[in-house]
């Protein structure tokens, strides 16, 4: 049973293995909508960290994958520098009721050094914000 968390969830998914194991995570819930986003990360004055066309490849791999557990999945794909700007902004353009995500790994260090999205998700976001676990292994 869907409820207003979940009515249309927005879930973020960085490359095919992320988008396998996010699938996974979320496979035991009951979701209405989902829109699986990926985010181009644009340099804005630097090198791209890489080239559009296997930004675009990355993505597709991602969404195919996902939608292997999720065939209704609905798909966006944005570009900008700022990933959680990014999440946040498509968030608000197709009205998603939740954000839900499954945090990525990485000692407490490297999760600084790169501004530690999650927490940055979960402070700056305008709706409810759902982590889900890991999948447990059978």
């Amino acid at each position: 049973m869907t409820t207003q968390f979940t009515r249309h969830v927005l879930v973020p998914v960085a490359n095919q293995e992320d988008a396998r194991t996010t699938a996974q995570a979320l496979e035991p819930y009951d979701f209405g909508r989902i829109t699986v986003l990926h985010v181009v990360e644009k340099g804005e004055g630097v090198p791209d960290k890489t080239p559009v066309e296997q930004s675009e490849q990355i993505a597709a791999e991602a969404f195919d994958t996902f939608r292997g557990m999720f065939p209704d999945a609905e798909t966006e794909i944005t570009y900008r520098r700022d990933v959680v700007e990014s999440i946040l902004e498509v968030a608000d353009e197709i009205d998603a009721s939740a954000i839900v995500f499954r945090p990525r790994g990485g000692s407490r260090i490297v999760q600084w050094l790169s501004g530690d999205r999650s927490l940055r998700l979960i402070t700056e976001a305008d709706r409810p914000v759902i982590s889900v676990p890991e999948a447990l292994e059978e």
